[in-house]
């Protein structure tokens, strides 16, 4: 059990990364459709319980060190070179997004150029991907704990405070910009986009356990783990939408209604949550090309740190409302992989039941 938790929680911790802690994802694909985007983060929950216990199922059985395993397994030669490469550019657009989330998080918080907190979390994250695998794991779970906590403490108060209709809140809400034209869209978008992000480190974090029930548990309880957070942020920020409408980073500025200390202790915790994610990212990506024994593994992990550092600086909100929504897009293709690889692996575990049963 103790091995499925850490699981969960590395899961949650890639997943939650700048655009989900700081609020801005759950503010474009799930609050700005109103009351209906909670039905949408419902969805969001069972879909990320899935594909999170048939990921890390996956990698537990091909025991990897690398999704390229994974994605050529369930796809194929052909189809799996495409995924294979959706998933290569994500990560390392994922970790661009990560840079430029902690200089807007430096920002808004302290109102200090973007460029010391994008320069902060590119050292940071360079020097952590240098460790082992092992390492990285029970670093990325660390954090996570605390975001739930602060979450929670941030919705009951959102909720005891809200001052505004039902109504109101509907029409607020819908005055913000969504990142795509409709609720269901954007639930299944977003989960899209987050597995094809999370792919990697998920099968990677399967492959360190040999026992499949384990690995499995693991993604269902940080699929779970992820769509409460989803919902309690959602819900937050829906009875607040009067509060956070313009902000970049819309669970800090809930924070800092609450008092100044909660809000520096959630931008601690935030920046915490864009470090893992970023850790994860270009750890899967540099293990995408490099194994993570060769002697080249760290200069490579230092090639790519920089290369993200000067990409960063394209913007937060244009990277969220651009990357994401596209490569969800193309993450299609990999859920649809992974249903079609689970749909057949419970065949054949049916037919040897019923050959089993015969023989006897």
């Amino acid at each position: 059990m103790k091995k499925s938790i850490q699981i969960a929680g590395a899961f949650i911790g890639v997943i939650v990364g700048a655009g989900f802690a700081s609020g801005q994802e759950i503010l474009q694909f799930f609050t700005s459709f109103g009351w209906i985007g909670v039905l949408g983060a419902i969805i969001a929950t069972v879909l990320f319980a899935f594909l999170g216990m048939s990921l890390s199922q996956l990698g537990c059985r091909l025991q990897t060190n690398s999704h390229k395993e994974v994605i050529y397994h369930i796809c194929g030669r052909y189809l799996g070179l495409a995924v294979d490469f959706i998933i290569s550019f994500f990560l390392f657009g994922v970790a661009v997004v990560m840079l430029a989330g902690s200089g807007s998080i430096f920002e808004e918080q302290f109102g200090i150029p973007s460029i010391v907190g994008n320069i902060i979390m590119t050292v940071l994250t360079i020097a952590t991907v240098c460790l082992n695998i092992q390492k990285v794991i029970s670093i990325i779970g660390i954090v996570t704990p605390f975001l739930l906590l602060m979450v929670i403490i941030l919705g009951g108060y959102s909720i005891a405070t809200m001052d505004i209709s039902y109504s109101q809140v509907q029409h607020l809400a819908e005055g913000q910009t969504p990142a795509v034209s409709n609720w269901f869209m954007g639930a299944l978008l977003y989960v899209s986009y987050n597995i094809a992000a999370g792919a990697a480190m998920l099968t990677v974090m399967g492959g360190t356990t040999k026992n499949e029930k384990q690995a499995g548990l693991g993604g269902i309880l940080g699929g779970v783990g992820l769509g409460l957070l989803i919902i309690i942020m959602n819900l937050s920020m829906l009875v607040k939408i009067d509060v956070i409408a313009g902000s970049e980073m819309p669970i800090l500025a809930l924070a800092n209604e609450i008092s100044p200390v909660f809000g520096l202790l959630m931008f601690i915790v935030l920046l915490g949550m864009i470090y893992n994610t970023a850790v994860g990212m270009l750890y899967a990506f540099t293990a995408r090309f490099v194994k993570r024994e060769s002697q080249k593994f760290n200069l490579f992990v230092t090639v790519f740190g920089i290369a993200a550092f000067g990409a960063s600086f394209i913007g937060f909100i244009t990277l969220v409302s651009t990357v994401y929504p596209l490569t969800g897009y193309l993450g299609f293709i990999l859920i649809a992989a992974i249903l079609y690889s689970w749909v057949v692996r419970k065949r054949k575990g049916q037919n040897q039941n019923i050959n089993r049963n015969v023989a006897q």
